[in-house]
């Protein structure tokens, strides 16, 4: 179906489905993708993404489970659980590793066995990993517990963007892509409540919850259109767009449009397509946010997170943690819902700017907390930096980079590219977590965070000289701009 064939379908199916008697023909013609959209229902799509996002929220549940459950498993009587301080810090970081892992893994199974399967197949690691802390009898059991959970955080990570990009539309893609990382802090949020009323054990079983519902909710969600056109299953696509779009949608329009973009390119990925522009720019710009994304100084934030509360004399740390989550949570959702009309770019630099501020003034901080006479009605500088910074990390670094990821890469490289960068962001949270004391040591506490701070001044000249927008494109007009060749009407 070549273009005129699909402006005739579309204009057909205008005058069939909405006669306008009486009305004149409007001033400005609609493009061929307004006409579109305008037939498109979004219901069915809020719907499918729901069920993809039920993985990041127990991605969430995996994050924040260390927090209230390490300070149990360091106090219990039982020998045999009981961490020492070593233990707790694996216990805590070694989710990052299974992570990194779970990245390799992800980029296999979206190409071999399609997004849909591979979330539902996600949800089993969850959900043993959890079985396995509930039924713990020594801290190699916790351990591979985490291990597992983290290893299907990193599938899910990967698999979870992708689904979104490739079954939203350019008017809502920005909006519900962005729910990825609002779901992730809800669920740490989430754990975090829980966890003042529940021990590790109960804990452990109620994290378990959203992963089983994502396997039975995905179970009634359609394969990803892209997907199932580069496997040549046309009539298999244009029924999953049929589900995700409404009965109005003309959608043999989208599925030519899809199915012409990923002719162009070829189904089978081949190392030599790296050395295609429009291969290699987009994974270099996806490894780059991943790595940008890493070094703002988020996991050190998180760390000083209860001890800046103590000093600013909170009773209770763990209401503190809640209160963190809490703004995480908001500022995520605002994000979300301005992301389709302010556009990433610009949302990655006010990021940016607020990040850069708050750790510069964290380092002023840490400096006056160190003198020889430390200044000591200083709390409140550390808690509004900490509040500027959380703030902006959810309106910009926090999200955008996944989002972004999905919606650069091309179709037939997600694979491998998006193993790439989930690769490249859990070993550079691993790095910087575990190297986080050593640059204390040897930079001092302001100084660490004075690099944190050069960090965020180079995620500002990265966004603004290297990141494209992507607002309002489509995923076939995004591939175009890195090929350099037209866009798509």
């Amino acid at each position: 179906m070549d273009a005129e064939e699909r402006r005739g379908l579309l204009q057909a199916e205008a005058g069939h489905r909405d006669p306008s008697p009486g009305q004149g023909e409007p001033d400005t013609p609609l493009s061929e993708q307004e006409l579109y959209l305008s037939k498109v229902q979004n219901g069915r799509l809020f719907l499918a993404t729901f069920a993809a996002v039920l993985g990041p929220m127990s991605f969430g549940f995996v994050l924040g489970y260390s927090s209230p459950a390490i300070p149990d498993l360091m106090s219990i009587n039982d020998p045999y659980l009981r961490l020492d301080a070593t233990q707790a810090s694996w216990f805590g970081s070694i989710v990052t590793l299974g992570a990194a892992a779970g990245g390799l893994l992800g980029g296999w199974m979206v190409q071999r066995m399609g997004r849909k399967l591979s979330l539902m197949f996600s949800s089993i690691p969850f959900v043993c990993g959890f079985t396995i802390i509930v039924a713990a009898q020594g801290v190699w059991m916790l351990h591979l517990g985490r291990a597992l959970t983290g290893l299907a955080s990193g599938v899910t990570s990967l698999v979870v963007p992708l689904y979104i990009s490739e079954t939203a539309h350019e008017r809502v893609r920005g909006l519900l892509g962005s729910c990825v990382q609002l779901m992730v802090v809800i669920g740490i949020m989430g754990v975090y409540l829980a966890g003042l009323v529940l021990d590790w054990r109960w804990l452990a079983v109620f994290s378990s919850i959203p992963p089983t519902l994502m396997l039975v909710c995905m179970c009634f969600m359609p394969e990803t259109p892209r997907f199932l056109l580069s496997r040549g299953q046309r009539a298999e696509a244009e029924e999953a767009l049929r589900f995700l779009r409404g009965p109005d949608a003309p959608v043999q329009w989208e599925s030519a449009r899809i199915e012409e973009s990923t002719h162009e390119q070829g189904s089978e990925f081949r190392l030599s397509d790296l050395r295609d522009p429009g291969v290699f720019k987009p994974l270099l710009l996806g490894v780059s946010l991943m790595i940008f994304q890493q070094m703002t100084g988020i996991n050190a934030i998180m760390f000083y997170a209860e001890s800046i509360f103590e000093q600013a004399h909170f009773q209770n740390g763990d209401v503190g943690s809640v209160l963190v989550g809490v703004t995480q949570v908001v500022f995520t959702a605002v994000a979300a819902l301005v992301m389709d009309r302010a556009g990433r770019r610009l949302l990655l630099i006010i990021s940016g700017v607020s990040m850069a501020l708050s750790t510069a003034a964290f380092g002023v901080y840490f400096y006056l907390l160190n003198q020889p006479q430390p200044q000591t009605q200083i709390s409140w500088l550390a808690l509004l930096s900490m509040g500027v910074f959380i703030t902006g990390f959810a309106l910009g670094w926090g999200p955008i980079p996944w989002l972004v990821m999905a919606e650069i890469l091309p179709v037939r490289v997600r694979g491998f590219a998006g193993a790439v960068c989930v690769l490249t962001n859990w070993t550079m949270a691993f790095t910087v977590t575990k190297s986080f004391q050593d640059m204390m040591t040897f930079l001092t506490s302001a100084g660490t965070f004075w690099l944190f701070s050069f960090m965020c001044v180079l995620n500002l000249f990265f966004t603004t000289f290297f990141l494209p927008e992507t607002k309002g494109k489509t995923l076939e007009q995004i591939e175009d701009m890195f090929r350099g060749s037209s866009s798509r009407a």
